[in-house]
């Protein structure tokens, strides 16, 4: 991030704590904003906004200490599912004026009523230029948000509303299928963004092939790469250097196109290990929302070798504690992409349960290609291919680093 940040800043489509792969990209991004401003001698306390899902679960984890520390203030989103009246009125104006950024609108309400008190207590005006000639800026912080079909329309409500508010844009750390390109009013909305950083560089050329002018693109890693470890006591089953972190999820198991393969190879996965070696294993859950919890699919693998007296489950708990227990295991499987993400920047050995260009283009950028490295959940047959890739790993980690 290069931009000069002595300015008011929102983080916005961010969809709370729940995801720890959320909760990592707004942790990291929360402290490089902080040494940014100090290192360009910024004023450190201009407002920082958190629009989020979620205040509760930001409150639970890691987001809310970092509150109490003043680099941001977390605000609710108003959810207009959840207020009848307000989604009657709201839904009948849309009919009649056809009017689609009404919804998004409201969605931010609350949000900006806060921003707006806090430039006012800086004496800054919340939509124009400050003094320095720079405009407020509004950061997309989902990263892989574009990656999901059924997301884009209400991205691009939501880029339209702070645009039209007078923000500078920012994309932040993003990855967007190729073929998303095609789609005009997707096309449209990335061009309209101020500045685009691309976390992996298919994404980075999909966007130059699609005609986004080079200069508004940077690639530069996920900032979940910079995420601090937090320093743990493992437990006594935890061999340090001798166990194999799992992470399983069930929107990996969505994407399968042979029902039933992916929990097939986790299974395999796991005999083969404790037929053929002495490490442990730990099933490391990543995202914990109720519509979709890593710790349903992991239980039912514990469930499957619990007697072995060797496979355990971590519990749940902030993005940089489960950081802490990747950064000790001896290799890594995971379908959760920021579970990886702890992994690879921890230095340790790790294979992929992939289904999109994210987990493909940050493969590609470290090791120079995913084969191996990367599992495409739709193309799985082999109930035995994530034994297969981590046979192969493991035999050729002189060459390509880690532990």
């Amino acid at each position: 991030m290069s931009l000069d940040l002595n300015r008011p800043i929102i983080l916005y489509m961010h969809a709370g704590s729940g995801n720890h792969g959320c909760e990592a990209i707004v942790d990291s991004t929360l402290r490089l904003i902080e040494r940014i401003r100090k290192e360009q001698g910024a004023d450190t306390s201009l407002p920082v906004i958190v629009a989020t899902n979620s205040v509760n679960e930001d409150r639970k984890y890691i987001l809310g200490d970092l509150e109490k520390k003043g680099l941001c203030t977390l605000v609710e989103e108003d959810h207009i599912d959840r207020d009848f009246i307000a989604h009657v009125f709201y839904y009948g104006w849309r009919l009649i004026t056809g009017d689609w950024e009404s919804f998004l609108r409201y969605r931010f309400r609350e949000v900006m009523k806060v921003y707006e008190e806090k430039c006012r207590e800086k004496s800054l005006h919340p939509y124009e230029e400050g003094a320095n000639g720079l405009k407020p800026l509004a950061v997309s912080i989902g990263g892989d948000n574009y990656c999901y079909p059924e997301m884009i329309p209400d991205l691009i409500l939501a880029h339209s509303v702070f645009r039209k508010k007078g923000f500078e844009t920012m994309l932040w750390g993003c990855s967007i299928e190729p073929d998303s390109m095609r789609n005009p009013d997707l096309l449209q909305d990335i061009n309209a963004y101020d500045r685009i950083y691309a976390r992996e560089s298919i994404t980075y050329n999909a966007l130059l092939n699609a005609g986004i002018p080079a200069d508004k693109i940077t690639l530069r890693q996920d900032p979940a790469f910079e995420l601090q470890r937090a320093e743990i006591q493992l437990p006594e089953w935890f061999k340090k250097g001798n166990t194999i972190g799992i992470n399983l999820s069930p929107m990996i198991q969505e994407r399968e196109s042979k029902k039933g393969i992916v929990r097939e190879n986790y299974r395999n996965f796991v005999e083969f290990i404790l037929e053929k070696t002495d490490q442990n294993i730990a099933l490391i859950p990543h995202v914990v929302w109720s519509s979709s919890d890593d710790r349903q699919t992991l239980q039912k693998l514990y469930d499957d070798f619990k007697n072995s007296g060797r496979v355990f489950m971590v519990d749940d708990a902030p993005a940089e504690v489960l950081k802490g227990y990747i950064a000790n295991c001896s290799f890594f499987v995971g379908a959760r992409t920021h579970s990886t993400i702890a992994a690879y920047s921890s230095g340790v050995p790790t294979l992929v349960m992939g289904y999109s260009v994210k987990s493909r283009g940050i493969a590609t950028d470290l090791f120079g290609s995913y084969e191996n490295y990367v599992i495409p959940v739709q193309e799985i047959e082999d109930p035995f291919a994530l034994v297969r890739s981590y046979e192969w790993i493991r035999s050729n980690r002189a060459s390509i680093g880690g532990k």
